[in-house]
């Protein structure tokens, strides 16, 4: 009887020790390859972001943003230095022309311009993004502001031939540009700080997941003249918009380099006359409807103004922007915005 426990005894033992080791060889294969899995393909996430365009930079950025007018009349295309803008709002001006304010700070055109002159819609929308602000001239309004203090700024009323300079093929107000070289000097000259950068606007890390209707062009009728309205078209390879305007693709006029975005956003903002000469006063403050674009859908959403800055709401949450370049249209009505799905 004994020799039979210590038999069974012995057995079952033997069993156990069979099974803890079948366990260690069916287990362990699975471990490794997992762990090696992951580690080969996380991806770091960027050390360093642009604060505008939320694309990766190589170290800190601690420049100041740069906002600079520039005209957008016939004769003054195709334009220097749009293509380098983080951000670019198009707003009317006088009759059915529209005007540029650039927003700078990840690039520094060599050339910029032809430059304009100020508005104070166009100086509030700086005001925003903290920036360095440059224009040729300035609206009765404008001067007051310039000349108060309300913001830092250069101007080619008093530095016309000298910081600015006049282009011999164009003519006036249609040949006024400016390097970035002199932006510098200029601040310098003023004693102004140029080395607080913008705080970061929001970004999304799934830009892939974008959800909406389908857009692949969207028409904006400042006009009846044609050569005036804007025109973007998606391109699927680059998942960039184009901008086009009177049957030309918009591109910098020294090194051709096209006018490429990844966020349009056409904002509806009351607009009224309040002079003779057909300025305008719009109203960027209380909010209201607007088209969101990004990777060929769109959304019908809100806009807010956050600090000086239009952003995108939905049920009264802040959108994330697409990392690149974003283009900001201001229009008095959705009558005017043409969508091709």
């Amino acid at each position: 009887m004994n020799k039979k426990l210590l038999y069974s005894f012995a057995a079952i033992l033997l069993l156990a020790l069979t099974a803890c080791s079948h366990k260690e060889t069916v287990q362990n294969p699975n471990k490794s390859p997992d762990s090696r899995e992951i580690s080969g393909t996380e991806k770091e996430a960027p050390k360093y972001l642009y604060p505008l365009t939320g694309t990766e930079a190589t170290a800190p950025s601690e420049d100041r943003s740069v906002s600079v007018m520039i005209n957008n009349f016939p004769a003054a295309r195709p334009q220097s230095g749009l293509a380098e803008a983080d951000i670019v709002y198009e707003v009317l001006a006088e009759g059915d022309i529209t005007r540029f304010l650039a927003i700078y700070q990840s690039e520094k055109p060599k050339r910029i311009g032809p430059v304009r002159s100020a508005r104070d819609y166009f100086i509030n929308l700086a005001k925003g993004y903290g920036s360095f602000y440059v224009a040729h001239g300035y609206s009765p309004e404008a001067k007051k502001m310039l000349s108060s203090g309300y913001i830092d700024n250069i101007n080619g009323i008093q530095y016309d031939g000298s910081l600015f300079k006049r282009s011999n093929d164009r003519r006036p107000p249609h040949n006024s540009y400016i390097s970035y070289d002199n932006i510098l000097k200029g601040a310098k000259l003023k004693h102004y700080n140029m080395d607080t950068p913008p705080s970061s606007l929001v970004f999304t890390n799934e830009p892939n997941q974008i959800e909406g209707q389908d857009a692949k062009s969207i028409m904006i009728h400042y006009s009846h003249d044609a050569s005036f309205n804007a025109e973007y078209v998606y391109d699927e390879k680059t998942e960039k918009y184009k901008r086009y305007c009177d049957g030309q693709q918009t591109a910098d006029l020294e090194s051709k380099r096209p006018v490429l975005l990844d966020n349009l956003f056409v904002v509806v903002a009351e607009h009224k006359i309040i002079d003779s000469k057909g300025r305008r006063d719009i109203n960027l403050t209380s909010g209201g409807k607007a088209y969101l674009f990004q990777k060929g859908k769109y959304r019908e959403v809100e806009w807010e103004n956050v600090d000086g800055r239009i952003l995108p709401f939905e049920n009264g949450v802040q959108l994330k922007f697409v990392p690149g370049k974003t283009w900001i249209n201001i229009v008095p009505s959705f009558n005017i915005v043409g969508i091709d799905k």
